[in-house]
């Protein structure tokens, strides 16, 4: 896909699992489990030992799968360069660097630089992200995203951190473009315990969610 059919993948999708693992042992069946879930974008962030080998690996053995597969945790441009020759389809990171953005386009792919404030959310979108991810959501609430968006609507966001299944309606709502969920979907008590049936119920779960957020939003 190109950058503007990832995009909008990214969107017609509505959540980026953050899967952040103490070890990139057993990643592929962590995804395949998220994926079965109903759950399609799915980001490794590079704090996870061995994220780049664990991503090539996951791209190979998931080539052609209904699935976009992004890294996180970017802060450099080389980093997202090997980022995107191992696989990743789209480069999120937890704040706004020009060097990351750049790269991602330079590969024809999406960029999500983090941003917080409405000068920096502003910012992020000049330099040319593609999706803000407003990091870390839950510091400001549901509240703060909808007094950004106010004077901010045409800066699609993805708020990350402090999504959950009791707000996520809210959110969308709201007039998100996405949303991004790490700890409280992919769980890394699921995660030490191997329970990929456990994540796969917790994907099903978000995934439902939104649908029905979007069918109530649209009714």
């Amino acid at each position: 896909m190109d950058k503007t059919a990832i995009i909008n993948y990214l969107i017609k999708h509505g959540i980026v699992a953050v899967v952040r693992a103490d070890s990139g042992e057993n990643l592929v069946p962590i995804i395949e489990a998220v994926m079965e879930g109903g759950v399609r974008c799915i980001e490794i962030t590079m704090t996870t030992p061995g994220a780049l080998e664990c991503l090539a690996l996951a791209s190979e053995k998931l080539s052609g799968a209904d699935v976009s597969l992004g890294v996180g945790s970017v802060l450099d441009g080389e980093t997202a360069r090997l980022a995107i020759l191992a696989g990743a389809q789209y480069i999120a990171s937890p704040i706004t660097s020009a060097e990351v953005i750049n790269m991602a386009h330079r590969y024809g792919k999406p960029c999500l630089p983090g941003a917080y404030t409405p000068t920096e959310i502003y910012t992020a979108w000049i330099l040319g992200g593609d999706i803000i991810k407003v990091f870390p959501a839950g510091c400001g609430g549901l509240e703060y995203i909808k007094a950004v968006r106010a004077p901010l609507p045409q800066i699609p966001l993805i708020p990350t951190g402090g999504v959950d299944l009791s707000n996520l309606a809210d959110f969308i709502k709201a007039g998100v473009a996405l949303i991004g969920a790490g700890g409280n979907l992919v769980s890394k008590k699921l995660i030490e315990a191997k329970d990929y049936q456990g994540l796969t119920e917790n994907a099903r779960r978000y995934s439902e969610a939104l649908t029905q957020a979007r069918e109530q939003l649209h009714a």
